[in-house]
């Protein structure tokens, strides 16, 4: 049988995604248009140049990211490092796809899905019915210390996160939000959270846990977007026969 086609890869992803629901700041699909039949994937956080080297490298003919390009906000022309990372690309005849909040948010295979697993949090869910919602809540499995959660995120996200303690001994129900969404602390705290986990932190994020009584959780930008992108290129892979493969371009950040 033939390599399944570029446009059908894309087609399945924006069908389980839904990207035309979101206000994104990024277009999300299909961004560079590389070569017409896709025999493998290589998924990865950020389509930076060390990844689409390795990528290129293990044989991609498409790279699927959670983090692509073409921001809003940010200079149109192509030179300089961006440039560089397109030519590589086009060069290469290679795919770059990229699904941004579509990713974040979705209900199984979702940055913020994968994190109700790593969390302990069977019973997580979106705070909303909005097909949207980026913020997700639930009761841990079993109430933990803060310092007892940070080991577990220490060792299932492969990265120390930073803590603030502001909240009770134990910790029983959790909101989170993947990635930059330090700033809807203040939302996780109306709802009732003994702890509120995102990705980065802000120095008034340190404030809002203290004075409002939970605990934070900052996990790491990357380390919390690892997931998603992965679940995805396999689920695409296990739909169409094709061959799936995550590269880690590890990040501090």
């Amino acid at each position: 049988m033939s390599a399944p086609r570029r446009d059908e890869l894309v087609a399945t992803m924006d069908q389980w995604l839904r990207p035309e629901l979101f206000r994104d700041y990024c277009p999300n699909g299909l961004q560079v248009e590389g070569r017409d039949r896709v025999r493998t994937v290589i998924s990865g956080v950020t389509a930076s140049q060390r990844f689409l080297e390795q990528a290129i490298e293990a044989g991609a003919d498409m790279v699927l990211v959670h983090h692509g390009y073409f921001w809003k906000g940010e200079d149109p022309c192509i030179r300089g490092m961006k440039r560089r990372r397109i030519e590589h690309l086009l060069s290469n005849n290679v795919s770059l796809v990229a699904y941004h909040l579509p990713l974040d948010a979705h209900r199984a295979m979702g940055n913020n899905a994968c994190l109700a697993r790593t969390l302990g949090a069977s019973d997580g869910a979106p705070v909303s019915d909005d097909p949207c919602e980026l913020m997700w809540a639930g009761n841990l499995d079993e109430p933990m210390t803060p310092q007892a959660l940070a080991s577990r995120l220490e060792s299932r996200l492969e990265r120390a996160p930073l803590p603030v303690e502001g909240g009770p001994e134990l910790i029983r129900r959790m909101a989170w939000c993947s990635g930059g969404a330090q700033g809807m602390i203040d939302r996780a705290a109306a709802l009732g959270a003994d702890a509120y986990l995102s990705g980065e932190i802000s120095e008034p994020t340190v404030h809002s846990a203290r004075e409002q009584g939970l605990h934070y959780f900052a996990a790491g930008h990357h380390a919390t977007e690892r997931d998603g992108v992965q679940a995805l290129g396999a689920a695409l892979a296990e739909a169409h026969g094709i061959e799936h493969r995550f590269i880690e371009d590890p990040s501090p950040a």
